[in-house]
């Protein structure tokens, strides 16, 4: 008899000592498969009619879920449906980048009701709290977010800041190796943080309001100022042993596209913006800002597409490689690349994975927005809110980041 359960869905169980579990259960039966009704539920979740009424009642009093409609058309009362509350909660996401800071605030749908950007290089510590703590002002002031239901902060940030050399980067920029980032947030606000690294975040992303709600395993390649990796399998994302999955940017390749010979060098260094940036600063073309990249003339146009089909040799090698060692559902590109141009860079990878008889997972265009990593990170305090997933703020980090940064 086939299985009346959502794929990746959580089983409910009618012992007496499962209510936050059941909660969990029911919760999410409701994101992914709103507007439904509470027999429908029962059914889905493998709960009693009554534990499902029970439990429904409890998160309405909480303001988590909603009665949003009654269902006509069908024998008997109407069915009620239920819903997520859009108000029922709200989180602030933060994208840090080695060349960007995108602050969202987002309600319990994951819906941004208002956002911060900023393109800037290297940002240090102090500017950056500064402009986080101005930010929090701002939301509330704009009522873009309900204060008494701040459920949390999410901080996306790349591993080792401050530590690995990128093109540019002022040595004061090593001060970010020495920053308490929990005790900096501690200083101002009382909500939870979770933190996580920004390939990964993204991933977060994707697999709750991306395609993730199709695509269950998939391995995510993040272009930003350097490049990353995050791994999500049967619908959770894995960080692995000591929280390093996924670091694609590692990956050796030789920059004439093969395996063989000298100069090989790691894939985060063959590709990302600021790779791209500084392939085109070689070329006389000044640019420091992805919509710029969009503003070029005809030769600046020609030179990105020679760019393009560089990086699609490379990446598409990544890949095959990631194919055969995880096999995922497909491998999503997403990141900071206006959405035209990742367009071509696609095109590009498949043209060349069709001259390669290896095996490999099909590889699409992420469903995310260029504000990727900061919405996967506003996602990690809702996902916990709205029990998505058993994680705490403690636990949502990744030993790269530097423990010391998260004492």
């Amino acid at each position: 008899m086939k299985s009346s359960h959502l794929p990746g869905e959580l089983a409910g169980s009618n012992s007496g000592h499962a209510a936050s579990h059941n909660q969990a259960v029911i919760l999410r039966t409701i994101r992914w498969s709103q507007p439904i009704s509470r027999t429908e539920l029962a059914r889905r979740s493998g709960l009693s009619k009554q534990a499902v009424a029970r439990i429904t009642e409890k998160l309405l009093d909480d303001g988590l879920i909603i009665e949003a409609r009654r269902r006509y058309g069908m024998r008997g009362q109407p069915a009620i449906e239920l819903e997520i509350n859009p108000e029922g909660c709200f989180s602030v996401g933060i994208g840090l980048g080695r060349d960007h800071l995108t602050i969202v605030a987002v309600d319990a749908l994951g819906r941004v009701r208002d956002r911060l950007h900023r393109e800037v290089r290297y940002l240090l510590p102090d500017a950056f709290f500064a402009e986080v703590k101005e930010a929090l002002k701002t939301f509330r002031r704009r009522h873009a977010i309900d204060e008494n239901r701040l459920v949390g902060i999410g901080l996306a940030i790349p591993d080792l800041l401050g530590e690995i050399p990128f093109i540019g980067m002022p040595e004061a920029y090593s001060i970010w190796e020495e920053t308490d980032i929990r005790a900096r947030f501690a200083a101002f606000t009382e909500q939870p943080v979770f933190i996580d690294n920004d390939a990964t975040a993204a991933a977060i992303g994707e697999l709750t309001y991306g395609l993730g709600v199709e695509i269950r395993s998939f391995f995510y390649i993040f272009i930003g100022a350097g490049l990353g990796g995050g791994i999500v399998l049967d619908g959770a994302c894995y960080h692995g042993s000591s929280g390093i999955s996924g670091e694609i940017g590692w990956l050796p390749l030789s920059p004439a596209g093969g395996r063989e010979g000298d100069g090989v060098q790691p894939l985060g260094q063959l590709v990302s913006l600021l790779q791209l940036y500084d392939f085109l600063a070689r070329h006389g073309i000044a640019v420091a800002q992805p919509q710029q990249l969009l503003a070029l003339d005809e030769r600046g146009k020609d030179l990105v597409v020679i760019w393009l089909r560089m990086a699609a040799r490379y990446l598409a090698e990544a890949a095959i490689d990631i194919g055969l060692l995880i096999n995922p559902d497909a491998v999503l590109i997403g990141g900071r690349l206006p959405v035209t141009l990742m367009d071509k860079l696609l095109l590009f990878v498949h043209e060349e994975l069709a001259r390669d008889p290896r095996p490999m997972p099909p590889v699409y265009r992420a469903g995310g927005s260029e504000d990727a990593a900061a919405l996967g990170a506003a996602t990690m305090p809702l996902a916990h809110a709205l029990r998505l997933e058993a994680a705490d703020p403690a636990q949502r980090t990744r030993s790269p980041l530097r423990a010391r940064d998260l004492r």
